[in-house]
């Protein structure tokens, strides 16, 4: 694909993300523009957010962005297909202005819900389910101190519906394998600086 292609169908992609962003938040108008790569570009989506269509071409968004081929990855990309499913399904949108920039969190996790071998699936009464995102920020002294950012909220996590509660899962553990993905390429690059006799990749 051309690079003058390339770029139609990234300005194709945004338009379509922010009227999705748009509908979700109940805005008419927007005098913002999302910003990807190297330009700001206006977004509209058509017809229903989670058709087929719709869910792909977001997916693409977030592909492009991390910049790994969709042909020679295909676990990958049916993963990042399905994250972008269950990120519009559950509203994470409301908290996250820009789904390219997804990703860009430490790590993720979930209140009220026990991910661990032993809890997992379990829900804690009386406590309330959120998705949490979590980055680090320096302090007045310079130190880096963990944050903590509610992408979404769901109520008690007695009262929440069983789909419900395994979507919310899913997303996170979704979230999660990209990151190890993310992880793999990056000793990828460290061996290969060491330019080793015998590479592994």
């Amino acid at each position: 694909m051309g690079a003058d292609r390339l770029e139609e169908r990234i300005k194709s992609l945004h338009k379509k993300l922010d009227a999705k962003l748009r509908e979700i938040k109940g805005i008419e108008e927007v005098d913002t523009v999302s910003t990807f790569g190297d330009g700001e570009y206006l977004v509209e989506i058509e017809g229903d957010p989670l058709s087929r269509e719709n869910i792909d071409e977001l997916a693409s968004i977030l592909i492009s962005k991390l910049g790994f081929d969709r042909h020679r990855e295909p676990v990958r990309t049916r993963n990042i297909i399905r994250m972008t499913e269950l990120f519009l399904k559950l509203d994470i949108a409301k908290k996250i202005d820009d789904y390219s920039e997804i990703m860009i969190y430490k790590a993720m996790n979930i209140s009220g819900i026990g991910l661990k071998d032993d809890d997992f699936g379990e829900i804690r009464e009386g406590k309330y389910v959120q998705i949490i995102a979590i980055t680090y920020e320096p302090d007045k002294n310079g130190k880096k101190k963990a944050k903590n950012i509610s992408l979404a909220y769901f109520g008690k996590a007695e009262t929440m519906e069983e789909q419900k509660k395994n979507e919310v899962i899913e997303f996170v553990l979704r979230w999660r394998y990209e990151k190890a993905f993310q992880n793999v390429e990056h000793y990828k690059l460290l061996l290969n600086k060491l330019k080793p006799k015998e590479r592994l990749f």
